[in-house]
């Protein structure tokens, strides 16, 4: 798959850091993102991968470097823009899907919420947009005017990803979007999740402790370890022959299981 079919970079930083008094929450990270290409994010906890997410997605304000969205300058956005810009071209999935998902809502109210914050007003039109996005996401039309409070945990998640895709971000955060599900559950929102990027030519920024997750997902991979970028590549070049010390650790852990 042909990951850089335009000559710019969608996502560029630069020298990004973030601390927390005395301790590092990550630092000196740059990386660029191309149109269509899934960039995964791994580490232990504690790596920095959740902070560097949190600062990308614009949910915390990094204390030095740079963020570039489509040639626009993240850090010098306001706040009504940067609200609008998570609501239209950029999209963020949380692990628990409750985080992500108005639970006192219906299905439909869910996705159509998110269709109404960019536009939309016809009622009919929002309605079929719903029904269109829970078959594609494999959740029943017949569940449309249910509560997410009703669905198990990984038909919440499948909400979640539609209520976030509905109004076709250009970039994606997904944060550890298979945490907590049973391993049947994950490799099927895995198969899901897959088969919506390819189709819509996503960009993906994936932050997960798995890395049977980022093999499946991600066409290139970032190993962070203490805040810091230690290894990075093509995901099966990385997982396959790893350099550094510590992601050899990983990659063997993982093996030994």
């Amino acid at each position: 798959m042909n990951t850089r079919p335009e000559a710019a970079p969608l996502l560029s930083v630069r020298g990004l850091a973030k601390y927390y008094g005395t301790r590092i929450g990550c630092t000196d990270v740059s990386f660029d993102l191309w149109p269509g290409e899934v960039l995964g994010i791994v580490g232990e906890s504690g790596s920095g991968k959740s902070t560097l997410l949190s600062c990308l997605a614009g949910h915390q304000q990094p204390d030095r470097g740079e963020i570039h969205f489509d040639g626009r300058d993240l850090l010098a956005m306001s706040e009504p823009e940067r609200r609008r810009l998570s609501r239209t071209e950029q999209a963020f999935v949380h692990q628990n899907p409750r985080d992500g998902l108005r639970m006192g809502i219906s299905a439909g109210g869910n996705i159509g919420e998110r269709l109404m914050a960019v536009g939309a007003r016809n009622y009919g039109q929002i309605r079929e947009t719903g029904l269109d996005w829970l078959g594609r996401v494999e959740i029943a039309g017949a569940r449309i005017d249910d509560r997410p409070s009703a669905f198990s945990g990984g038909m919440q998640q499948r909400l979640q990803i539609a209520r976030n895709l509905v109004t076709a971000p250009r970039l994606v955060f997904m944060d550890e979007p298979t945490g907590g599900l049973d391993v049947s559950v994950q490799a099927r929102l895995l198969d899901l999740l897959r088969g919506l990027v390819r189709d819509l030519g996503l960009s993906v920024v994936l932050v997960t402790h798995d890395l049977a997750v980022v093999r499946l997902l991600a066409h290139r991979l970032m190993v962070m370890k203490s805040g810091q970028v230690v290894e990075q590549g093509v995901t099966d070049q990385v997982l396959d022959d790893p350099q550094h010390g510590y992601t050899q650790l990983l990659v063997s852990s993982v093996l030994q299981v």
